[in-house]
């Protein structure tokens, strides 16, 4: 099962939905961040939850080779 991290974004009510679209692509372009959820309340603000996921890699003794050379 893939393990994700997660990143909270609030924008207050004055926020343009053009500003909100350039914020949210640039975390997406350079953070490798992509949106779970968006939440917009009745005033205008929107709570942005974005996620990634997490790789772990799995680290080789150094006397072994490696899975891949084999």
């Amino acid at each position: 099962m893939a393990q994700y991290s997660y990143m909270v974004l609030y924008m207050p009510r004055g926020t343009s939905r053009d500003t909100a679209r350039r914020i949210l692509t640039d975390h997406a372009e350079y953070g490798h961040w992509e949106m779970s959820r968006l939440r917009l309340y009745p005033d205008g603000s929107r709570k942005v939850t974005l996620r990634r996921q997490v790789i772990r890699q799995i680290r080789t003794p150094l006397g072994q080779p490696s899975a891949r050379a084999r």
